[in-house]
């Protein structure tokens, strides 16, 4: 039986400084700078031997010495080429995935797991999502936030106010964000969406780097919406929880899990949380997102992103 390594970030064998997306197929062109602390297990890059410089002896001068030394870096570097297949561009993918495949390296450019929407348009009307492959769409009250503590691509409303549990901090009423899913590529859209919804408020209504709960902390939950939805022209599902915190208006927090579109179609998530107030998004703002959600390079999702089961958004599915 094979074993096939997860997608995720790992280090790059051509790069112990850097982070490289390994899709559970391919090495991706996606890069980032390794955080400090344990990688997960791959295999080490081959390391290059480089000779030791001659020792000096008896007078023997300085410029032989650094010669001798510049000798052997030229045929560490010439090395590295051979074993690499290396170039001038310096950020190719490096040969070998973590389980010793050896995949065709793609030809999208590198980049980080940052937004990545590079337009010089003050107002986006998209936000690209290059390591998952899709664009989230920018709409009428919404924007590309100029800053963010979240590095995922990211949507959210216009204009911020004073968090509900937090006197010190800021809020959005509505935020949208879209995320690599690590673990089994071969799990259903239906198990990553209920798993990633219990993270997804997790994350929202815990505390803080501040010891605060900007939000306020969870009372209680009741399920809205459970149902399969089609997405970037993949088959998906999406769970909705309304929630009730001890502080504010609560939130209504949404897991909408499709394939991707692109590669080896792993698992993405886009998660939305919405104010549940009155000056809250509308949760229809749900499903006109979603509606335009669209593979990058796509003028057109096909008229997907609709319930593909009887039943009114917003309410229980089947």
């Amino acid at each position: 039986m094979s074993m096939t390594t997860p997608p995720g970030w790992y280090p790059d064998p051509a790069a112990p400084t850097v982070e490289r997306w390994w899709d559970g197929t391919n090495w991706t062109a996606h890069t980032r700078q390794a955080p400090t602390g344990a990688y997960p297990a791959t295999p080490m890059a081959p390391s290059t031997v480089v000779a030791p410089a001659p020792s000096v002896r008896n007078g023997r001068s300085r410029a032989v010495v650094l010669g001798a030394v510049a000798v052997a870096v030229v045929a560490a570097v010439v090395a590295g080429v051979l074993v690499f297949g290396g170039d001038d561009k310096g950020d190719a993918p490096p040969a070998a995935g973590p389980t010793g495949a050896t995949p065709t390296a793609p030809t999208t450019s590198a980049t980080s797991d940052a937004p990545v929407d590079e337009e010089e348009d003050e107002k986006p009307t998209q936000v690209d999502d290059q390591l998952n492959g899709i664009t989230l769409p920018v709409i009428k009250g919404w924007e590309k936030p100029e800053f963010s503590s979240d590095p995922a691509p990211t949507i959210t409303t216009v204009g911020t106010y004073q968090c509900p549990g937090a006197a010190t901090k800021k809020c959005r009423h509505g935020t949208v964000s879209s995320h690599p899913v690590g673990g089994s590529s071969t799990a259903t859209p239906e198990a990553v969406a209920k798993e990633d919804i219990v993270l997804a408020v997790k994350e929202t209504f815990q505390e803080d780097i501040l010891d605060t709960f900007p939000y306020g902390t969870m009372v209680s939950h009741k399920v809205v919406a459970a149902r399969p939805a089609v997405v970037a022209g993949r088959t998906g599902y999406l769970v909705r929880w309304q929630v009730v915190t001890d502080k504010g208006p609560g939130g209504y927090v949404q897991s909408l899990a499709f394939p991707s579109p692109t590669g080896s179609e792993s698992p993405v998530v886009v998660r939305f949380l919405f104010d549940a107030g009155p000056d809250g998004p509308a949760l229809t703002v749900m499903d006109e997102i979603t509606r335009g959600i669209r593979p990058i390079g796509s003028d057109t999702n096909g008229g997907v992103g609709t319930s593909i089961t009887p039943g009114t958004p917003g309410t229980p599915g089947t």
